[in-house]
Order: C-alpha cells, then sequence, then structure tokens
C-alpha cells in the first residue's frame, strides 16, 4: 500500500500541492484527475523523489519513502512513465526499456521482458529502432514498457492517453485493463476520466494542488 498523508510541496517559492492525502491500495487501479496546472505532475514526482517535499509523509508498505533517495524507487517496485516520456533517443528501443534494471541489477530481467514483451507486442516488434523513429503514441507505449520492468509492486502513470492518434490510446487502454486483471497497483493521472472511468476503482480530483476522494467503487 501506499499512502500520503497531509503532503505539502512547493516549488521555489510557490505552493504547488497543500494537504495531500491519497490512499493506493495493493491490487487496485485509481485515478487521480484534474485539469492541467492542477498539481498532477508535481504529484507523482514528489512521490518518486524528483521534487522534495515540504511536509507531510509518503509511506510504501510502512516504509518512509522520503527518507529514501529517489533512485531507491525502483529497487522498492515503483515504476513511473513521465508524462514527456524521457526516452533516450539514441537509443534502441530494447536499451529504453531494460535502463531501470540496468541500474537496478534486478534479477529475473529476461522473464519480465519476455512478460512485458506479451503484454506490448508491438514494443517487441520494434524493439531494434531508435526510440527517436518512433511516434509520440509509440513512444508513450515504451515508457510504459519501461515503467513496468521495475514497477512490479506499484505503477504511477502521467497522462498515458494525453496527446496520441486515437487508436494508440485505445491500444493503450487494452493493455492498462490487462494490468488491471493482473491485479498491479497502478495510479493513472489524467485531465480527465472519460477514456479510464470503467478501469478504476478509486478516483481523486486535484484542484488546484488539494485532492479529495470523488468515488470508490464497490
Amino acid at each position: 500500500m501506499l499512502q500520503v498523508k497531509d503532503l505539502d510541496v512547493n516549488i521555489g517559492p510557490t505552493p504547488i500541492l497543500r494537504d495531500v492525502s491519497l490512499t493506493l491500495p495493493s491490487g487496485k487501479m485509481c485515478g487521480l484527475i484534474g485539469r492541467n496546472g492542477a498539481g498532477k505532475t508535481t504529484f507523482l514526482r514528489s512521490i518518486m523523489g524528483l521534487l522534495p517535499a515540504a511536509s507531510g509523509s509518503i509511506r510504501f508498505d510502512d516504509r518512509d519513502l522520503m527518507a529514501e533517495p529517489d533512485y531507491r524507487r525502483a529497487h522498492l517496485g515503483v515504476g513511473y512513465m513521465p508524462e514527456d516520456r524521457r526516452l533516450v533517443p539514441t537509443l534502441t528501443v530494447q536499451e529504453n526499456v531494460l535502463l531501470p534494471v540496468w541500474s537496478t541489477k534486478a534479477d529475473g530481467s529476461k522473464d519480465r521482458l519476455d512478460w512485458i514483451y506479451g503484454l506490448i507486442p508491438e514494443v517487441s516488434e520494434f524493439r531494434a529502432r531508435k526510440a527517436s523513429a518512433l511516434s509520440g503514441g509509440q513512444q508513450k507505449l515504451v515508457a510504459l514498457a519501461r515503467a513496468l520492468m521495475v514497477g512490479h509492486e506499484i505503477l504511477l502513470l502521467d497522462e498515458p492517453t494525453e496527446g496520441i492518434a486515437p487508436v494508440l490510446a485505445k491500444r493503450m487502454l487494452d493493455v492498462l485493463e490487462d494490468l488491471k486483471n493482473e491485479g498491479l497497483c497502478v495510479l493513472i493521472a489524467e485531465s480527465n476520466d472519460q477514456h479510464i472511468e470503467g478501469l478504476l476503482d478509486t478516483l481523486y480530483v486535484i484542484e488546484r494542488g488539494s485532492v479529495h476522494e470523488s468515488t470508490t467503487k464497490a
């Protein structure tokens, strides 16, 4: 379980997140919905240790994540897909996907990669191509595959369907549905829940840096 409590995050002198609390139960798929600038990316980056918190707590299975260096998230099984993908353009698709396990030296990486290629066969099909040769939607699938290489406990996805062709957005949703059936713990940040509502167990809404729980499904 991931539990965030009373989290405040500032960027420079500007408060971005205010007293945010959110629980991500094991095996559940949750949505974080808010318009651009509401604080979704800041929230995910703070969980990943990429932005420091001014106050509050972030705990994962009783471990204090705020006391851990940012790179330890990957070692703990937390995968992150940033909104802008952040692929290395000069590396191949497979090299980009394998980057997290090169740094963590995780065991079982071949089996994990085979599982990901079975889940997202498109990524396997263009694994030898440079990341820079892919469309934006294809790059998002690669970024998801990379997050999955280490994200066997929690997956944090920042706008996975934003700004891509409808056919690839639909494909992304199909993959997310498969992940839900696998029982993976996932938090999806999107500007609206139009496409993902049917996948969610819990919906949180973020407005001006504050979060409230909108719905919880039985």
